[in-house]
């Protein structure tokens, strides 16, 4: 009898072990998810957000064309993007389509290390917009302060930030 005492109060033990275990692990869990929570869209917690104000830039396009706030105008259409991004490869289509069909000013920046391949996004986006060549976290994306690629910006006449997102905006009067 005293073995089977013995073995209850050892199965009690090791229940209360795995329930504080339990505890610890659920505590841990909810903390990480809070903290991906609030990493989760970089664009909420820095960068531009509708009802910013453009923000002072000055570039130089591929084309050799000055690029500043003053210069860009609005409304306009601005896109980020990063060469080897998978999201931009995917978004660069319809962000070219979009601009065709646009009236706004459209700017394109292209984020790439020196020597990487970037002729192919200068070139489809050269076509519909005029386009600055940087590095990754150069004075323009500093300007506007992107942290993710792609990013899509559309700017109101009066140079409010309108929308902000990793994806095509719905646009008024497109």
């Amino acid at each position: 009898m005293s073995y089977l005492v013995a073995a209850v109060v050892l199965v009690g033990l090791l229940c209360m072990v795995n329930l504080l275990l339990t505890v610890g692990v659920i505590r841990r869990l909810r903390r990480q998810a809070a903290q991906a929570d609030a990493h989760a869209d970089p664009m909420r917690g820095e960068g531009l957000v509708p009802g910013d104000r453009l923000p002072d830039f000055a570039a130089t396009t591929t084309g050799g064309e000055p690029i500043s706030g003053e210069l860009l105008g609005g409304p306009a259409l601005v896109g980020f993007f990063s060469v080897g991004c998978e999201p931009c490869e995917k978004l660069l289509p319809r962000f070219v389509e979009h601009a065709r069909r646009t009236q706004d000013a459209v700017l394109a920046v292209v984020a790439a290390e020196p020597g990487e391949p970037s002729e192919a996004y200068v070139d489809q986006l050269a076509q519909v917009a005029r386009v600055v060549h940087e590095t990754p976290g150069g004075p323009v994306q500093s300007a506007f302060k992107v942290t993710g690629y792609p990013t899509v910006l559309r700017i109101s006449a009066d140079g409010t930030v309108v929308s902000s997102d990793h994806v095509m905006p719905v646009a008024a009067g497109t």
